[in-house]
């Protein structure tokens, strides 16, 4: 006869395997939306800003199925201790990588009021704040389930880069849009872009904090910027 217990802790696990998977999943699809966003912004690509926008369907649906099978872990299994913080912060992880998505969305959006404009002078900066977010919001899955804190604190420390490149682009944008005012309202949605690349560096430096909180059990939210100083 079957042991009931080992068969519910077989269970366990693979619910657990199917919580890793499906935050994997909504990652990589939220990289795939932060590129295509911007690479449609620069290429002024009406087409991929579309079927960019219509991918976001994807990651809500991931959103809401991995948040129902966490509350189903918790009513059904009821863990403990580590098993417990983990659900509860992929249930917050989810939220962030939803968040993510969105913004892509709204890069997306700028390509569509431009109407083929393209930003051949802030392009090259814009391109490298989207591929360092790409870079990081994988470090920080990675870092979260493999439960590494140090990697987590490597993100944190790197978000500074997309904050240092933000600055430059607002810069070079505000220097244009007054050298030029025919300039003004491709400017305005150009900021917007740069500004929504930087918050998503900001939601991937909450999934960071997340995994810090996980192992260590310390919660470092606002402290980024300190940590990233020293």
């Amino acid at each position: 006869m079957s042991d009931p217990k080992k068969h519910t802790n077989r269970d366990f696990e693979s619910e657990l395997t199917q919580v890793r998977t499906q935050l994997v999943q909504m990652s990589r699809s939220v990289e795939s939306m932060i590129g295509d966003s911007v690479s449609c912004l620069l290429s002024g690509d009406k087409a991929l800003a579309k079927e960019t926008i219509k991918s976001d369907q994807k990651v809500n649906r991931l959103e809401v199925e991995t948040d129902e099978l966490c509350l189903v872990i918790l009513a059904k299994r009821q863990p403990m201790a580590s098993d417990l913080r983990f659900i509860t912060l992929a249930m917050k992880m989810v939220t962030d990588l939803e968040r993510i998505g969105d913004l892509a969305v709204n890069i997306s959006e700028r390509t569509l009021a431009l109407e083929g404009f393209k930003p051949d002078h802030v392009g090259p900066t814009l391109k490298r704040m989207a591929n360092i977010n790409q870079s990081l919001i994988q470090d920080a899955i990675d870092a979260f389930i493999e439960q590494d804190p140090t990697k987590a604190e490597t993100v944190i420390k790197r978000d500074t880069e997309v904050d240092r490149l933000y600055l430059a682009a607002s810069e070079a944008i505000q220097k244009r849009m007054h050298e030029d005012e025919s300039y003004l309202y491709s400017g305005i949605h150009l900021q917007a872009a740069a500004k929504f690349l930087e918050r998503i560096g900001d939601h991937i430096t909450n999934l960071a904090e997340l995994v810090i909180f996980m192992v260590w059990g310390k919660d470092i939210r606002h402290m980024g910027s300190r940590l990233a100083e020293e």
